[in-house]
């Protein structure tokens, strides 16, 4: 039964440590992805996580692998996802999938959050440690309850914080209200003085909120890697 998908898929989810993070019904008519079926998809659960409790699945993962993959963090979360989305008659789509799906713009409808000044969404009680991995697509609606995940109303903290400590703490400006200066960011973590950006984001490890759920060191230097080749 299509009401009972978004339980089964959370279940599924589960011992991974990836979560899922709200949904929605896409309105007729709007852009939407291809669903199981092959028609325009009805409704989308996002996965992604908040915190690292996926890391410690991931890392054992990525240990047992006699050749360390291109881009792993990703290749295990289609892994995963592909396993719950076959147990709920799902289509999995992922960020670097093209066309390019907009995650963003679905986060922001699930959940209700708005970008940080950095660009990333800032979430009420996550802050800025959570991410999207990916999304399971359906053919069907879901049930409004379905759909709220992690995620939900709660105030945007960015309103209510006035030293902007994040766009004071990078060393090369690299954020700013025309974007981000994305050369400029991994030409310094790259350089000779970029050392502690390269471990990580020094604007992104500013912000006061939701500091419980900060990644570890590991992670946060695995994710900075990643990023900017350093």
């Amino acid at each position: 039964m299509a009401a009972d998908r978004p339980a089964r898929a959370a279940a599924a989810l589960a011992p991974s440590g990836l979560v899922l993070r709200g949904g929605l019904n896409f309105e007729p008519g709007e852009p939407r992805p291809p669903g199981p079926g092959g028609a325009p998809a009805a409704a989308v659960l996002l996965v992604g996580n908040a915190g690292a409790g996926y890391w410690p699945v991931f890392r054992q993962w990525l240990d047992r692998q006699a050749v360390p993959p291109a881009n792993p963090l990703d290749r295990w979360s289609r892994a995963v996802i592909a396993q719950a989305a076959a147990l709920v008659g799902a289509r999995v789509v992922m960020p670097g999938d093209r066309p390019f799906a907009p995650f963003q713009q679905w986060a922001m409808r699930a959940g209700g959050l708005r970008p940080s000044p950095l660009g990333l969404l800032m979430h009420p009680r996550f802050g800025l440690w959570h991410a999207y991995r990916g999304a399971l697509l359906f053919d069907a609606p879901l049930p409004g309850t379905a759909l709220r995940g992690l995620d939900g109303s709660g105030g945007h903290p960015c309103d209510s914080c006035a030293a902007k400590p994040c766009l004071r703490a990078c060393p090369v400006a690299a954020h700013s209200a025309a974007g981000f200066a994305a050369a400029a960011c991994i030409a310094h973590a790259r350089g000779p003085r970029g050392g502690a950006c390269a471990r990580q984001c020094r604007a992104r490890d500013a912000c006061p909120h939701g500091r419980a759920w900060r990644y570890p060191a590991e992670v946060l230097a695995f994710h900075q890697r990643a990023f900017t080749g350093a």
